[in-house]
Parts: C-alpha cells; structure tokens; sequence
C-alpha cells in the first residue's frame, strides 16, 4: 500500500503526526490486517478550512504513486483537540470525484 496522508492544517503545530505514522507501521487501528508494506508517498495538509486544497494535494500524491488517501484523524475524528473538521465529509466527496476509484482510509487511530 501506497499512502498519501491528508492532515488537518489547525493541528499541525501542535502535532508532528508521530501516532499516524506509528499506527501505519504497527498496522494498528485503520490499517489493521493490511497485507504487504505501507509506504509512505507524501504527507500534507487540508490546506485550511474549509479542506481547500486536500483534493488537488491528494490527487499530486496520486500522480506521485500513491494508491491509497488516508485523511488523518484529526480531520475525522478531531485527534488530539477534540474538534473534527465540519467539511470531513465534503473533503472525502471531493477526493473520490476528482480521483474516482481509489482507496480511501476516513481515519488513523
């Protein structure tokens, strides 16, 4: 597996994504019974609300081999402050409309 992982812009001061990268490599969590190696293909931010440039940022990591998006949790589940991100679901709508059939991981941990 191929990721490239989307992250919410708010959090990224506060968090290096050191969970998310711990979780793919123990394939823990979301990635549990995933076959084979994850490779990490490139990590960026939504862009700021509202997630303005997740599609274009998730369909450049596409270009560059990733076969799967994994939007973080702390755009789904709002890890670690508690606020999920209101545009998770238009995010995720957005990716599969630009991209079309790729494998698409909702969260992290």
């Amino acid at each position: 597996m191929k990721v490239g992982l989307i992250r919410c812009m708010k959090t990224e001061e506060t968090c290096p994504a050191a969970t998310d990268f711990k979780i793919m490599r123990e394939k823990k969590c979301a990635f549990e019974g995933i076959e084979g190696d994850i490779v990490i293909i490139g990590v960026n931010t939504c862009g700021g609300c509202p997630g303005k440039k997740a599609v274009a940022r998730a369909a450049e990591m596409v270009k560059r081999g990733a076969d799967t998006i994994v939007m973080a949790s702390c755009i789904t589940r709002g890890n670690p402050n508690g606020f999920p991100c209101r545009h998770a679901a238009k995010i995720k709508d957005a990716i599969q409309k630009r991209i079309g059939e790729i494998r698409l991981i909702e969260y992290t941990h």
